[in-house]
């Protein structure tokens, strides 16, 4: 611990870094402090100095606020709750919708320019359907348990279970469902959920999975109540025509070794077949077995799918180690569609996917720092970035999605 950690200072808020804090400076030290705005003057409590290159605080109380500051949309959040006391889980609440999303753009651009070392014009994160404040609309909750029992989100940067009267960003029916004053005793975790068939229900513990039905437009998914499902009630149905609109249908060849990587139980498989036909040829990949087993089920009905399991960089190396001419003809001409965790797809995968040389790529990120790194080592192989566009599928926190098209240059 620093000699600084514990102080409160009184600085000016200058600009938004990756992560839902803000950039202050002090005597030329950079300062990411939380739940401030840039522009504000605030003051804000050091809780770490160890650190030479920077310091992290908490806004304490707000000197001069933005004029796109508004009341928490969660109370519970809010800064009338000490630091150490606020839930976390909503840490843009405190901001105008709008201006979220112009937050959100800032913070693409600068990723892209500085590790994707490419410029990009305006690109807006557009807003989902959904009400005015950005509350509403998450269908997945996850509560934690503490050592009596209680259950509730943990605060802001800590483990610390907080107990909370409302989830604000979550449905009404999952709401009505979360058991926030209940006690479990004995258990890590809570799961509330609430599909988009069947009702809510909550998943205590390490309790057997049990199968729900998801909703796409006319189409229906089956998958593990525990497995993983797109979070906003809107997102599946976003997700599913972006990427049916980043597909360049002039490069796109249904009989071409087509993929799509980190699969899941086959949202975007079935996108991209929907989009181009029955005689559409994808293999889907997941490294989940039972997603796999789901997704053979979901993409049934196009005789030229097919779901496998394994982990994407393995797959893909070996892929490409056992192709025959035919094969990489097949994968020349493939579009791949790739949606990897937060941390990106990375350098491996990356030389994998250029060394099968496709015809085109669709990265869809939920990091625009991991998508921006890839962006630049796919253009060091070729590959140029052509369309990106970005959704708000997370409102009143700092997360969203990109999409992405890379063509072979």
């Amino acid at each position: 611990m620093g000699e600084m950690q514990g102080k409160t200072l009184e600085i000016d808020v200058t600009n938004i870094a990756h992560g839902g804090v803000s950039v202050a400076r002090h005597d030329g030290r950079v300062i990411f402090v939380s739940d401030a705005i840039p522009g504000e003057r605030v003051k804000a409590r050091i809780t770490e100095d160890s650190k030479k290159s920077f310091w992290r605080a908490e806004t304490v109380s707000v000197v001069e606020p933005s004029e796109h500051r508004r009341p928490h949309v969660w109370a519970a959040a809010s800064l009338d709750r000490v630091p150490e006391e606020r839930a976390g889980g909503a840490e843009f609440g405190h901001i105008t919708l709008d201006h979220q999303r112009e937050l959100k753009r800032q913070v693409l651009e600068d990723s892209m320019q500085r590790m994707g070392r490419t410029t990009i014009e305006h690109t807006p994160v557009e807003g989902l359907e959904g009400s005015d404040d950005g509350t509403g609309w998450r269908t997945r909750v996850r509560l934690h348990v503490d050592e009596y029992g209680r259950v509730g989100p943990y605060a802001a940067r800590s483990h610390r279970v907080i107990e909370v009267d409302d989830l604000p960003l979550a449905t009404a029916a999952l709401n009505e469902a979360a058991p926030l004053r209940q006690l479990f005793a004995g258990e890590e975790h809570v799961d509330v959920l609430s599909p988009s068939t069947g009702g809510a229900r909550l998943i205590v513990g390490t309790q057997k999975p049990t199968t729900i039905t998801e909703v796409v437009g006319e189409r229906e998914f089956r998958l593990a109540d525990s497995g993983f499902w797109q979070v906003h009630e809107h997102a599946a149905s976003t997700l599913t025509t972006a990427v049916q609109e980043a597909i360049d249908g002039d490069r796109f060849d249904p009989r071409a070794h087509n993929l799509d990587l980190y699969g899941g139980v086959g949202l975007l498989a079935a996108a991209v077949a929907d989009r181009f036909g029955p005689a559409t040829q994808i293999t889907s990949v997941e490294s989940d077995s039972a997603a796999t087993d789901f997704a053979a089920g979901n993409l049934v009905e196009w005789i030229g799918a097919n779901a496998q399991t394994g982990r994407v960089e393995r797959w893909v190396r070996e892929l490409a180690a056992s192709a025959t001419a035919i094969d990489k003809g097949r994968l020349r001409n493939a579009t791949i569609v790739l949606d990897p965790p937060r941390s990106g797809a990375g350098k491996e995968v990356v030389a994998s996917l250029a060394a099968l040389a496709p015809a085109q790529l669709v990265y869809v990120a939920c990091d625009p720092v991991a998508l921006s790194r890839d962006v630049a080592l796919f253009a060091e192989r070729g590959y140029e970035l052509v369309r990106l566009r970005a959704y708000d599928l997370f409102p009143n926190t700092h997360h969203f999605e990109a999409v992405a098209t890379l063509v072979r240059s």
